[in-house]
């Protein structure tokens, strides 16, 4: 009988949803030996769009979080509560229940919407990023188109610079300019879904950082979507705030005072999700 050959290395993906949480995580992971780094794909959107590409671009992971806990105020502020939500669940309600037709009135909204110039959102975008050329290893940037709600998936084949590709994933629309790629614009792939981890099918260990688990309406949740990826037999973690990362984040998701604090927030709540999540990586 000839020996057995060797065993396939696992297949990882590093999932993020989540802003800073998700670099605080690789970080104070990356402490106890866990290296969310070393994944096979990763996949960004919305705010996590930027950690997907700063942790997948290979500068170290202590000097990406140095760079982000600094003060931020020269950024530009905007406020985003409850009544966002209501918005949303409006145009979902005249939607008819469609999520296409949903994210395309979405789109034309903000489209419409009086915002900060492109140019200066693009700017704050690229002043995140510590590398503005797509990385080597696999990454995943999603978007939805604002003129037809068609969901897209940006990657290094796509001829989209990075910075483009991730100020789109992270277009929250009525707040931030839908951004110009070729003759399209975009929005915010969370309008699709809050982690789009299905992305990561086929995949034998998922990590996924999320904002929060459920869903609601047009878009589903990375729970639903976590108990798919385990029925196809991956071993699969959500993480998803504590009630002090909570806290530390505020009511306010998108004011750049509270950038340090839940980052800081983030790498504590890391520290304690790190036997759960080595469990699944390692």
């Amino acid at each position: 009988m000839s020996p057995a050959g060797p065993r396939r290395a696992p297949a990882k993906a590093y999932v993020i949803g989540a802003g800073l949480a998700g670099l605080a995580a690789a970080v104070r992971l990356a402490e106890a030996g866990v290296d969310l780094g070393a994944a096979s794909l990763f996949v960004g959107t919305s705010a996590g769009s930027v950690v997907a590409a700063q942790v997948a671009s290979g500068v170290p992971l202590e000097e990406m979080f140095a760079r982000q806990v600094v003060s931020a105020s020269g950024e530009i502020g905007a406020s985003i509560g409850w009544t966002y939500g209501l918005r949303l669940l409006w145009v979902w309600l005249l939607a008819g229940g469609n999520p296409a037709r949903f994210r395309t009135r979405v789109g034309a909204l903000a489209r419409a919407a009086r915002t900060v110039p492109e140019q200066d959102r693009r700017a704050v975008i690229a002043a995140r990023l510590p590398v503005h050329e797509w990385p080597d290893r696999p990454l995943l940037i999603t978007a939805v188109d604002a003129t037809d709600g068609t969901f897209v998936v940006f990657d290094r084949e796509a001829s989209v610079p990075l910075v483009d590709a991730v100020a789109a994933s992270c277009a929250v629309p009525l707040i931030w300019p839908p951004v110009t790629v070729g003759s399209r614009r975009f929005v915010d792939g969370g309008m699709r879904s809050a982690a789009n981890a299905d992305l990561a099918s086929g995949f034998d260990r998922v990590v996924i950082i999320a904002p929060q688990a459920r869903g609601g309406g047009p878009i589903p949740g990375p729970r639903s979507q976590t108990d798919a990826l385990r029925a196809q037999g991956a071993r699969v973690v959500l993480v998803t705030p504590n009630a002090d990362s909570v806290a530390a984040i505020g009511s306010n998701v998108l004011d750049p005072s509270r950038r340090a604090p839940s980052a800081h927030a983030g790498r504590e709540q890391a520290g304690s999700d790190a036997a759960e999540i080595s469990a699944v990586w390692l």
